[in-house]
């Protein structure tokens, strides 16, 4: 068996229940709870402490790693992390963080890959202005979609802010999908979000305001990204946002100046999507940490003591889709 390491884990974004459909390209990004309880089973069976972000914090700085630990996180905000992740937890008595972009808590956000996934659903061609060319791309039997949305999502995702946005409301007039609504549909708002961080298991951190690519913003734009991201949800539950997850949190996303800046904005922690497991030089750089996930197409007992002791780390970049966070 594979010996568990102090880790962060990354329990994808949505905690639900299965559903049925062939295409699920944003299948990765989720896990059912019946897994996340066998994961939490697992890691008490073994004796790993789950901990809370200010827990892993004061062992980080202490340099106590006498009790091997694990600490849960979830990212966006969406309501199931409230409906399933929480039952879930509290069956164990584990805490976890949720990270909430306010956008997305206000439901003015772009859940752009959301919105492509039922865009490339619904329709059976699509015109997209790839490398300056209008590029038709089939999308009518099951392997054009995927490949189609893995072609879109690559597009996508190398584009600015503004050109994301516009190119992707562009993809939902063609296939009449709503994309605006989608933030509001999934993701907790500010109301539901106040009576959720009463839970004493459920720490709220930051995750921006409107899940940006901070790589790519002015060095002003992305200071304010996250010092007001911070205040939003300070000023909105009443409780302190000392944690934060970078959107994406890949190395096309998260670098040494948005390492810089998270700590400049006052925040204690501050999570990649780099993979890794947390070990003592960690506590040197509090806001470049690394995470483990929970994958959606690797929901199987059998791969616990793998996906749990860092063993892995190596293969997530494999595992993961780059482009949400």
């Amino acid at each position: 068996m594979q010996q568990i390491r102090n880790t962060i884990i990354r329990a994808g974004h949505h905690v639900r229940p299965a559903h049925a459909g062939l295409f699920q390209p944003n299948r990765h990004l989720e896990i059912t709870p019946d897994f996340l309880r066998a994961t939490l089973a697992y890691l008490r069976a073994t004796g790993v402490d789950i901990v809370t972000s200010d827990e892993m914090h004061r062992r980080l700085i202490e340099r106590d790693f006498l009790r091997r630990f694990a600490c849960f996180t979830c990212d966006d905000g969406y309501r199931d992390n409230r409906d399933h992740m929480l039952p879930a937890m509290r069956d164990f008595d584990a805490p976890f963080s949720v990270f909430v972009a306010s956008d997305f808590a206000s439901g003015t956000g772009r859940l752009w890959w959301v919105a492509l996934e039922r865009v490339v659903a619904k329709a059976a061609s699509l015109e997209a202005p790839i490398d300056g060319h209008m590029v038709r791309i089939a999308t009518a039997s099951l392997p054009e979609k995927e490949m189609g949305f893995d072609r879109l999502h690559g597009w996508l995702r190398s584009l600015d802010e503004a050109d994301l946005r516009r190119e992707m409301t562009a993809l939902c007039q063609q296939a009449g999908v709503d994309g605006d609504a989608i933030s509001g549909e999934l993701c907790l708002s500010w109301d539901e979000l106040k009576a959720f961080a009463t839970d004493p298991l459920v720490t709220i951190g930051a995750h921006t305001l409107s899940h940006c690519n901070l790589a790519r913003q002015t060095e002003a734009m992305a200071a304010h990204e996250l010092a007001a991201s911070r205040a939003n949800i300070e000023n909105a539950l009443q409780k302190p946002a000392l944690h934060l997850a970078y959107p994406y949190g890949d190395r096309a996303a998260a670098g040494s100046r948005e390492f810089a800046l998270a700590q400049a904005a006052g925040f204690r922690t501050a999570v990649t999507t780099r993979p890794g497991v947390i070990a003592a030089e960690n506590s040197t750089l509090l806001t470049a940490l690394p995470r483990v996930s929970l994958n959606g197409n690797y929901q199987d007992k059998r791969y616990l003591p793998v996906l749990t002791s860092g063993a892995a780390t190596a293969m997530w970049n494999g595992f993961q889709r780059a482009g949400h966070g």
